[in-house]
């Protein structure tokens, strides 16, 4: 069973943080945009459901910075964190690079020749737990397909050995923080975690219970077919 992420944070104010992590994605949007065109890597910033412990958990909305590249090699998936300005947690770095295996495998797809960066870009935060796992395995494999995970559109799950989306816990938390962040369309394992209570479905706001990577996958791009 799936845990939610911890996204802990040092700094005093929650508004205050999410201004400094806006202003941070700005810059690093035009650094993405500017500083990797030419090397061939496919990029893009990815929104990713959480919860922040502290006297009172709170679901949030961040972002990681995923690149990518397709070698003409087939010595294997390699997958590099990067250790600040954020960090992810050892249990987060293994969910994710099963997440990759398992969904590319899911998708009839073969990761042997994929090399995946990710960054945190929020100073002082750590990523705990692995229900981002499925939002960065499904854009991992959406990148090395040419395509993106469209805007205002999220995930919340784990990726499972038979190609399924894992329960994972504090979900109505996270559609608040989602539904406050202006997404659009939130994806939820069709399994709910006993630990949680029934939600609403927040108003202007989609909730899509998904079983299989693959239907996850075609809600997330809106694409019918894999190449």
């Amino acid at each position: 069973m799936g845990g939610c992420e911890q996204h802990r944070r040092h700094s005093g104010q929650g508004s205050l943080w999410a201004a400094v992590g806006v202003a941070c994605l700005l810059t690093l949007v035009v650094q993405v945009s500017d500083g990797r065109a030419q090397e061939g890597f496919r990029e893009q910033i990815i929104p990713i459901l959480g919860v922040i412990y502290e006297e009172e958990p709170v679901g949030t909305v961040t972002h990681l910075i995923l690149s990518m590249n397709v070698r003409e090699d087939d010595r294997g998936l390699a997958v590099h964190f990067k250790n600040r300005p954020g960090r992810f947690s050892h249990m987060a770095q293994t969910a994710i690079q099963q997440a990759i295996y398992r969904s590319a495998r899911a998708l009839g797809q073969s990761p042997n020749s994929w090399t995946v960066v990710l960054s945190l870009p929020y100073q002082g935060v750590t990523i705990y737990g692995d229900s981002l796992s499925a939002m960065v395995g499904l854009s991992v494999v959406a990148l090395a397909n040419g395509k993106f995970v469209l805007p205002g559109r999220v995930i919340t799950g784990t990726v499972t050995p038979d190609g399924h989306i894992g329960t994972v816990s504090a979900v109505p938390l996270k559609i608040v923080a989602a539904s406050e962040a202006h997404m659009q369309r939130i994806l939820v394992p069709e399994e709910q975690d006993v630990t949680d209570a029934d939600w609403k479905t927040p108003f202007l706001v989609q909730i899509s219970p998904v079983r299989s990577v693959r239907q996850a996958y075609e809600a997330l791009t809106a694409m019918q077919q894999v190449r």
